[in-house]
């Protein structure tokens, strides 16, 4: 498997991993308020990255490839829809503002930890 396959995959496994984990952890330590942000905002960030690769794989494979328009139509439509379901969470009360903002980070996490793993084998690899 090449190296962006593996990292996508992993990546996509750490999104789900990571918020169940956050989410686990934030209704036993924290107020429940702060454990709904967290599971909605990982929730958000881990749909919409599924969706946005969907879209791309879509719109780039051949014989299917779709207009530039197109695509970037589909990441505002799904931008604008984000927005406003975390302008409901929060101007509602629903959740914590601090927990929504740690479960919006769980793609970023995932991506950090699968391009560690990845430098790292790419310089032991290098190193032997």
């Amino acid at each position: 498997m090449n190296i962006q396959k593996h990292l996508l995959k992993f990546v996509t496994v750490t999104n789900w991993v990571l918020l169940v984990l956050a989410s686990i952890g934030g209704y036993l330590l924290s107020p429940p308020d702060f454990a709904r942000g967290i599971l909605f905002g990982g929730l958000i960030v881990t749909v919409n990255f599924h969706l946005l690769y969907r879209t791309l794989k879509k719109s780039l494979t051949p014989p299917y490839l779709a207009s530039y328009n197109v695509v970037i139509a589909k990441y505002y439509i799904r931008f604008v829809v984000s927005a406003f379901i975390i302008f409901v969470l929060i101007s509602k009360h629903y959740v914590n503002p601090l927990g929504l903002f740690i479960g919006l980070s769980v793609v970023v996490i995932s991506i950090i930890l699968g391009t560690m793993l990845e430098f790292k084998k790419l310089f032991l690899k290098e190193a032997m």
